[in-house]
Order: C-alpha cells, then sequence, then structure tokens
C-alpha cells in the first residue's frame, strides 16, 4: 500500500478495487492512494499520457471558477458536489480567501473523502464549512441536507466538477441538474467539468475502456453538445463550453492546451 493519511483509528477503505477519488488524488501528486490506484493510474497514463494534464486542468479550472465566483460576482455559497479527496486550493480555501465570509457545503459518499472531511471543515473563522456523505443520484437529499448551511434564498455556486461522468443516464444526469439548480434562486450559478471524446484523441477511447472494466465508478463521456443540455436555461459566461484549461471569466486562453474536459460556468437569470 502506497502512502497515505487516514485519520488514526480510522478504517480504511477496501482496495482491492482501483476508485476514481483515489486514482485522481495520485494524478494530482496527492498521497491518499493504494497500490490499486497507481496501478491503474498508470496503465491508464500510458495509455492516454495527458490525463495528468486533465487533472490538473480541472483543479485549475475550480480555482479560476471560485475566484470569480467569490470576487467579482459576490458569491457566498458554495455547493461543491463530488468534492472528491482534500488536496492543494479546495473550494473553500479558494473562496473564503477572497471572502472570509464565504459558506461552503461539501458532498461525496466515496468512504475516503469522508475519513478525510476533517481537513475539509477546517475553515475560515468568519466563514463557514460543513460536508455531507450524500449520493448525487439523490439531489433533493443533497439539497435538504445542505439547507443547514445554506441559505436558498439567497444565490449560491454549484458545483459539479467531474461527477455526472459518473451518472450514466443522461437523462437522469439532466434532471439532477435541473433538480439543484431548481433550488437555486436567480444570481446562483452552475460550475461544471465533464469529460469528452471530442477533444481527447483516439487513446482517451481505449483509456476509458480499460478504466470502466478495472476501476469504479465507469465513466460515460459525452458530446459538447450533451454537455449543453445540463445549461439549459442558464446564461452561459463567456467563453462558454470549452476545454476546462481554456475557460478564464470573460475570455479564451489560447496559450493554454487543449484537454479532454469540458468546462463552463452559466447564471440562472
Amino acid at each position: 500500500m502506497s502512502e497515505r493519511s487516514d485519520p488514526p483509528g480510522e478504517t480504511p477503505p477496501v482496495a482491492h478495487v482501483a476508485h476514481n477519488a483515489r486514482v485522481w488524488n495520485y494524478w494530482l501528486g496527492g498521497k491518499d492512494y493504494y497500490d490499486i490506484d497507481q496501478q491503474v493510474g498508470d496503465h491508464v497514463t500510458s495509455m492516454f499520457p495527458s490525463i495528468r494534464e486533465v487533472a490538473r486542468a480541472d483543479r485549475t479550472f475550480l480555482g479560476h471558477a471560485v475566484r470569480f465566483l467569490a470576487g467579482e460576482a459576490g458569491v457566498r455559497q458554495f455547493l461543491d458536489i463530488g468534492t472528491g479527496l482534500p488536496t492543494v486550493e479546495n473550494t473553500h480555501q479558494v473562496a473564503q480567501r477572497v471572502a472570509p465570509t464565504s459558506r461552503i457545503v461539501y458532498v461525496d459518499n466515496d468512504p475516503t473523502v469522508l475519513a478525510h472531511a476533517r481537513a475539509l471543515l477546517a475553515g475560515s473563522p468568519e466563514g463557514e464549512t460543513d460536508y455531507i456523505d450524500a449520493d448525487a443520484h439523490q439531489p433533493q437529499a443533497i439539497l435538504d441536507a445542505a439547507a443547514d448551511t445554506l441559505d436558498f434564498t439567497e444565490p449560491v455556486a454549484v458545483i459539479l466538477l467531474g461527477i455526472l461522468n459518473f451518472i450514466a443516464d443522461t437523462r437522469e444526469a439532466t434532471e439532477i441538474v435541473e433538480t439543484l439548480m431548481a433550488a437555486a434562486p436567480s444570481g446562483s450559478y452552475l460550475v461544471l467539468t465533464h469529460p469528452t471524446l471530442e477533444l481527447g484523441g483516439d487513446g482517451n477511447v481505449e483509456a476509458m475502456r480499460f478504466w470502466n472494466e478495472n476501476a469504479a465508478p465507469p465513466i460515460t463521456a459525452r458530446t459538447g453538445a450533451e454537455v449543453a443540455r445540463f445549461f439549459q436555461g442558464l446564461e452561459l459566461l463567456e467563453p462558454g463550453i470549452v476545454s476546462c484549461a481554456r475557460w478564464r471569466p470573460g475570455y479564451e486562453a489560447e496559450d493554454e492546451k487543449t484537454v479532454a474536459q469540458f468546462g463552463a460556468v452559466a447564471r440562472k437569470p
């Protein structure tokens, strides 16, 4: 087993099957993973060498989006669903650095993330952070629990980074987004990333097939048109739905390499 930082007294997760949260942590340079996660992660990398760039671009996108929302957009509430394992520049760190009174609710149902939830809760004294052990398939349950910390009469940024790809049915994934955004008032935002085969090259096809045969949960890639369905009724911010490495508030960064992950931010009118 690779080095990890399980809290004392916590039961470590089952580690005979690679899991997305731990493999993603490995790709980001973390240490909270097991041998099987590294093995699968290395094999995927051998098939699709830019996967680490995807992971890092996704994390950078989160920082750009949260800084913009907490700053220029004035958002003070963030609902981060499918947060994954704590690493550098988590949502609460970015948001509360800009606006210390920001309130953040993290949502995940992976036992490894739950074991590290205390690291996610160490926010600014002026703000508030909370963690909900819940499944993205049950958006209403998430909203009900989040209401203990967030005020849904005020704007909320709903963050769904690399999570809808684990909802195999596109209609169900769309309904999840609709339920979440229906509960958010005007002036709220949707922040989303999603893997795609349209930007990734031939290697991504075989890499995803290998992942789905050897790791959990399975991934569903979607086209730009399918991803656009998640934003129906919302106002996309420029530059729209693009490679997440190229997203910036209001303009496209042409110097950034395209990665096989769409990213976009939209406002609820």
